[in-house]
This record gives C-alpha cells, sequence and structure tokens, in this order.
C-alpha cells in the first residue's frame, strides 16, 4: 500500500442506507437510498487524492476520478457533475449498477489494507450522488447547474456531420452523449417503443429507477440528439440505405445480445417456463409489477426456481418475490464462491429471502397432464478442475439427483445475438460465435466507417463495459469526422 500507508489512519467507508428487507419485497421502489449531503462529504473525504490515482485505471470510461472527487471534497457538486459529464454520458447509471469493486475501487488504493484503511473510497455511491443532487439542484434553478448545462447546450451542431446509432442500450447512448458534445448530429435508431435498452427492460426499477433513465437521456435530448423508436435494424432499415440513402457518415451499431439461450432439457416448452428476458421484460418495460394500472400482468407463481448465478438471475428472483411468490430459488451449478452475480445483489437477495440450490443442475422440467410445470429434477453436481473462466468445473454426481416442487422456472444461463440485422448487413464479419468482429481499439468492423460496441461485440457483459466500447468508438468517430486528434 502507498500513498504514505493510506495516511495510516482507519476510518471505515460511509455505508449507504437502504430500505429493510421486509419492507422492501412488498415494494418496488429502489433498495439503496443513496447518501445525504452529510454522508457524501464525509465519504469523499476519505479520498487521498493520490498524485497517481489508480482508480481511474480501473474505470473503462477513463473517469477523472481524482478530479470529480477533489471537487466535491470542495463541496462544489456542479463543478464534480461538470468533470464526471466530460467523461461519462450515464453518471447516475453508472453509479447503482457498475461493478465498481471489480473496477475503480478494485484499484483504490485504500483498498490494499481494508483493515488498516477501512476500505476502499465508495467511487460509485459518490457518483450517484453528484449526479442525482446536480439533477436537483437543476430542476430547482440552481445558477451554477444552469450554466453548466447550458454550455453544453448552446454548442452549435453540425448538421452536415451526421452518425446513426442503432439500439438505444448504454454502448449507443455513450456514443451519441459524446458525439453530440462535440457539436455532431446524432440519431438513434431503437426498436422497442422506449429509448434506454438494457436499462428499461433488463434492470428492475428497485436497482434502476427508470425516471433516472429518462432523465439521462433527456440530457442529450437537450445536446440535440434525436431518437427515433420503433426502428428494427434489419426489418424498417438496413446499415447500407443509412450510409447511401440516407447521408449518415458513420453507424455505430449497439443493438446487444438479447437473445436467450435454454438449457436443451425435457419440459423446456411446458407452461410456467420463461427466458429470463421475457421475464424481466414484460415486469419491467411492461410495467407488471404495476398491474392492473398497466395491463402487462406477467406468470404468477407460489413456487419459483430461477436457474442462472448471474446478475440476471438476482434480478429475476428479486423480482418475482415481489410480484408474490412465496418462495424463490436460485439453482446454481457451483457454488456461492463461483457465483459471477455482484456480491451486493446476491446479499440483497439472500436477505429478502431468496433461498440458494447450490451445486443443482436442472436435467427435467416436469409438467401434469396439462402441461403446467409441477417441478424440477435437479443434479447433484460436484467441483472439479478449474475450466477456461478459471471457475472450477462441474461435474455430477452418478445416481444423485432430487425433486424441488416449482409451478416458475425462469433461465437465465446467458443470451446469444440476435441475427435480424446481422443477416441483413452484407459484408459484416462475424465471430464463430456470431457476435460481430470488432477493432478493440477503434470499434470498426469489417465495414469502413461502420463501428460495433458493448454486449452484440463481447457477448454479455456489464453496462461499464459497454459504454467503455461506446467511448472508443465515439472517439474514433469523431477524429474522423472532425479531423483531429480529441
Amino acid at each position: 500500500m502507498t500513498e504514505k500507508a493510506a495516511k495510516t489512519i482507519r476510518r471505515p467507508r460511509t455505508e449507504m442506507p437502504v430500505q429493510p428487507p421486509l419492507v422492501r419485497i412488498q415494494n418496488y421502489l429502489e433498495v439503496a437510498l443513496g447518501y445525504s449531503e452529510e454522508d457524501a462529504l464525509t465519504e469523499a473525504s476519505r479520498c487521498l487524492q493520490c498524485k497517481k490515482p489508480s482508480c481511474r485505471q480501473g474505470c473503462p470510461v477513463e473517469i477523472d476520478i481524482k478530479g470529480f472527487i477533489g471537487q466535491l471534497q470542495k463541496g462544489d457538486v456542479p463543478g464534480a457533475y461538470k468533470v464526471l459529464r466530460e467523461y461519462n454520458s450515464l453518471p447516475s447509471v453508472c453509479g447503482r449498477v457498475c461493478p465498481q469493486e471489480n473496477q475503480c475501487e478494485g484499484m483504490c488504493v485504500m483498498g490494499k489494507n481494508p483493515e488498516k484503511t477501512g476500505g476502499p473510497v465508495a467511487i460509485g455511491r459518490l457518483e450517484r450522488f453528484v449526479a442525482d443532487t446536480f439533477a436537483k439542484r437543476l430542476a430547482g434553478g440552481d445558477a451554477a447547474c444552469q450554466q453548466i448545462t447550458g454550455e453544453a447546450a448552446c454548442r452549435m451542431t453540425r448538421d452536415d456531420l451526421t452518425v446513426a446509432c442503432v439500439g438505444a442500450g448504454p454502448s449507443s447512448l455513450t456514443v451519441a452523449g459524446y458525439l453530440a458534445s462535440l457539436g455532431i448530429k446524432v440519431t438513434v435508431f431503437e426498436a422497442l417503443h422506449e429509448v434506454g435498452g438494457v436499462l428499461i427492460y433488463g434492470i428492475p426499477e428497485f436497482r434502476l429507477p427508470k425516471d433516472i433513465v429518462r432523465r439521462e437521456v433527456d440530457a442529450m435530448r437537450e445536446l440535440g440528439v434525436e431518437f427515433r423508436t420503433n426502428w428494427v435494424g434489419g426489418k424498417s432499415f438496413t446499415v447500407k440505405e443509412l450510409m447511401e440513402e440516407q447521408g449518415f457518415k458513420a453507424v455505430f451499431l449497439g443493438v446487444g445480445a438479447g437473445l436467450p439461450q435454454f438449457m436443451h432439457i425435457p419440459g423446456e416448452n411446458d407452461i410456467g417456463v420463461f427466458s429470463a428476458n421475457e421475464y424481466l421484460t414484460r415486469a419491467n418495460l411492461g410495467r407488471a409489477y404495476d398491474f392492473p394500472n398497466h395491463d402487462t400482468p406477467t406468470f404468477k407463481a407460489e413456487e419459483v426456481c430461477v436457474v442462472g448465478g448471474g446478475n440476471v438471475a438476482m434480478d429475476a428472483a428479486r423480482t418475482a418475490l415481489r410480484l408474490g411468490a412465496k418462495k424463490v430459488s436460485i439453482v446454481y451449478r457451483r457454488t456461492k464462491a463461483e457465483m459471477p452475480a455482484r456480491a451486493e445483489e446476491l446479499e440483497h437477495a439472500i436477505e429478502e429471502g431468496v433461498k440458494l440450490e447450490l451445486l443443482s443442475a436442472p436435467i427435467a422440467l416436469n409438467a401434469d397432464e396439462g402441461r403446467r410445470l409441477v417441478g424440477m429434477t435437479a443434479q447433484q453436481m460436484k467441483l472439479g478442475e478449474p475450466d477456461a473462466s478459471g471457475r472450477r468445473r462441474p461435474e455430477p454426481i452418478e445416481g444423485a439427483t432430487r425433486e424441488i416442487p416449482c409451478q416458475l422456472v425462469i433461465i437465465a444461463v446467458g443470451t446469444r445475438p440476435n441475427p435480424i440485422l446481422l443477416e441483413a448487413t452484407q459484408g459484416l464479419a462475424l465471430t464463430k460465435r456470431g457476435y460481430i468482429e470488432a477493432n478493440p481499439e477503434t470499434g470498426e468492423t469489417s465495414i469502413h466507417n461502420v463501428f460495433a460496441g458493448g454486449d452484440i461485440v463481447t457477448g454479455a457483459a456489464t453496462v461499464i463495459s459497454a459504454m467503455g466500447a461506446g467511448r472508443r468508438a465515439a472517439k474514433e468517430i469523431a477524429k474522423r469526422l472532425l479531423g483531429t486528434e480529441l
């Protein structure tokens, strides 16, 4: 540990207040309540303002973390927000859903010896505080906040420099925000009727309120970004048409990888079996949690099994609880230690009453005579040698199976690319797994001035990694269109 042994004085991280578990499972409101101003300033004071801040190396969008926390230490929220927005188009989102513990906070010098220092600075929580507080002050007419947004909005838009983004998820929104801030005209085409991609249809309201996403999108509209919803790439238009007929100088493909994967076991087509994509889309985009005010109900059951161990599985399990399930179990073929979900999401799920059925792999889904699900047959597993992911490979224990009663199974074992746009784009090189091949430095595909980033390139990953890919592509597009290194 450097920076003079983190100044040797132990000051524990400032805890984030949350709704009590028994209260929050009865509502769909945000679980984490956010810092008060006093809490935020206390936590910001723990930052050492390192001469060579290692935290920035862990951030996929290269936020000047030292800079924004330094402004916050002075009590200058508008100044802190201005630093954030220079790098991040979605600060309120990232402050909520980024895996900071593995990125910026994972590189923080204060985390090298947590027993002595109290742990890494809560960078994500401070980012959320700054973005949310700025928005509240702006809505209240704060002059300093109005000046910052006015400076951004007054930039002259170059209508002769036009870029199309296909898909309105995190990577495309990052491209749009970055380029619009430089005066480049951006049009975003979205297949669904709301803008935000996985931020809207995938992540539940109790983790990421949709008003937060809309607020960030509205800020981009103020910069001149145009959003066109209900436009399906590969059906409503092609990439060739965007460039040759509509005259876009560059196209960014940020369509995600939203086609669900299944387990290919008996019973997957029975009544009561859903992909996590469909289940969460109904609950979030369709507002099933607010039925009957929104007329898109989802499937109800008293006993629910969710298959998988990632963040999507946690979201599905916690959603099922809030929609009335009496018992929700996560069925996972490895142990708790190998679960890829964020530690915070797993902790919240367990606090809320989600059960873990570990070292268990479904081998059949069982239904009654009417083909309605009544249970699951699970194979008991043991851990063998590590596989390519570095986690120990699950191996079946011969003859060891058991029955788990359930009327609803939600499958959250991963996704793959939707082929509609890809098959309609001639000359677009794909990987063996069907994802788009793109230059890792610039994001450019096999087609000149057509770029791609996010899950459609890497496979299912995090929001912030998609944003990092969008930022790299946006920088290359800007360099080409403006003729200068930024």
